[in-house]
């Protein structure tokens, strides 16, 4: 297979992260890394054995030996980065959330589509084993007609920097643009929306909260502005439903997983289990995930394209699979989880097409 070329943007903690992917898929090639810290970027650099070093990543765009960009910056750097990286024709890997609004992702999207660029978002959800299973029941017609799902993410106190890990950066709505919504909930909304067949968006009703107590300091160290718990109702084409709820901080155990329905089963993903009925008998079934996931490396050829979202990515790039449509799930999900601040924000529910004509830039300069 053909070696991929590659340059990291952004060395930071989720950098440092997907290096270590990188680093175990023989065909990838880390070329160079940028970053405004110099000094952590030459660091990085020589613990990943990667020859070229850039504070001014647009010089970093102009290597020729660079076939695409893994984009690992803040929310509202995703834009701009991005596609500088897709005009100056490379392939583009970018974290998640796809950007701070809409509108951006919006454009990203687009730029790649009129460039013939690929574009993949950090969706780890899609590679997950019960992700995987829950792709083959469905599209083998098990579930019947889908109707209605439900996006489920939890954690009773993680609210980044408050209480106590990462940067205030995540907390600020000037740098992140959102909150649980954007940081975490973008796993779970796009896993569903992809496991639904990503339908259409029609309208969305949300709210969201910030209300759990948090260290004192650090709330005013951080500049703490955004949600820490959001919920929300979707109603998608052809009559399918989706409610939400994402937490980083609230008063209860933990829920219980994701779920989706249809006329003849339901699926639920956490625990993974099968819900039906047989000769008019209620069943629930469990699978074996990992005797399904071993046995599927031994005979399918590409299996190994779907380890992991590096993985994948590389893969793609080589066209040995087609590329999973990470891009347009998280597109959608971003039309959700702004749908959802708009109608916090204006009491009733909205429609897509108002969330996509009031969507504005949040992009930082770069």
């Amino acid at each position: 297979m053909n070696q991929i070329g590659l340059g990291i943007i952004g060395v930071g903690q989720i950098g440092k992260h997907h290096l270590e992917h990188y680093a175990e898929i023989s065909d990838a090639e880390v070329v160079a890394v940028a970053d405004i810290d110099q000094a952590e970027a030459q660091r990085v650099a020589q613990e990943f054995d990667v020859g070229h070093v850039y504070t001014d990543f647009r010089k970093l765009l102009q290597r020729d030996d660079i076939d695409a960009v893994d984009v690992c910056l803040h929310n509202n750097l995703h834009a701009p980065v991005t596609i500088a990286a897709l005009e100056a024709g490379k392939h583009v890997y970018c974290e998640k959330p796809m950007a701070g609004t809409y509108a951006d992702a919006k454009a990203m999207y687009d730029a790649a589509q009129q460039g013939e660029r690929q574009l993949s978002i950090q969706l780890s959800t899609l590679f997950r084993p019960e992700t995987k299973v829950a792709k083959r029941i469905i599209d083998a017609g098990e579930l019947g007609h889908l109707y209605h799902a439900r996006s489920t993410g939890y954690r009773r106190r993680g609210r980044p920097y408050v209480d106590g890990y990462g940067t205030a950066q995540f907390v600020k709505k000037e740098v992140a643009a959102g909150g649980a919504i954007y940081d975490t909930g973008v796993y779970y909304i796009a896993r569903m929306l992809y496991l639904l067949g990503l339908p259409a968006v029609e309208r969305i009703s949300g709210k969201t909260y910030q209300e759990t107590d948090m260290d004192a300091e650090r709330r005013a160290a951080s500049g703490y502005n955004v949600e820490e718990l959001a919920m929300g109702f979707v109603k998608l084409a052809g009559g399918v439903t989706l409610d939400i709820i994402e937490s980083w901080a609230i008063h209860l155990n933990e829920f219980e997983g994701s779920y989706i329905v249809g006329s003849q089963g339901g699926l639920r993903l956490d625990p993974f289990s099968y819900h039906t009925t047989f000769c008019d008998v209620p069943m629930d079934a469990t699978f074996d995930l990992a005797a399904a996931d071993h046995r599927w490396h031994d005979i399918v050829e590409t299996e190994d394209a779907y380890d992991s979202p590096q993985h994948h990515w590389i893969a793609a790039l080589q066209e040995r699979v087609d590329l999973l449509p990470t891009a347009e799930a998280a597109l959608a999900t971003m039309l959700i989880s702004e749908g959802i601040y708009m109608s916090d924000h204006l009491g009733r529910e909205v429609s897509a097409e108002e969330v996509m004509s009031g969507s504005q830039s949040s992009a930082l300069d770069v």
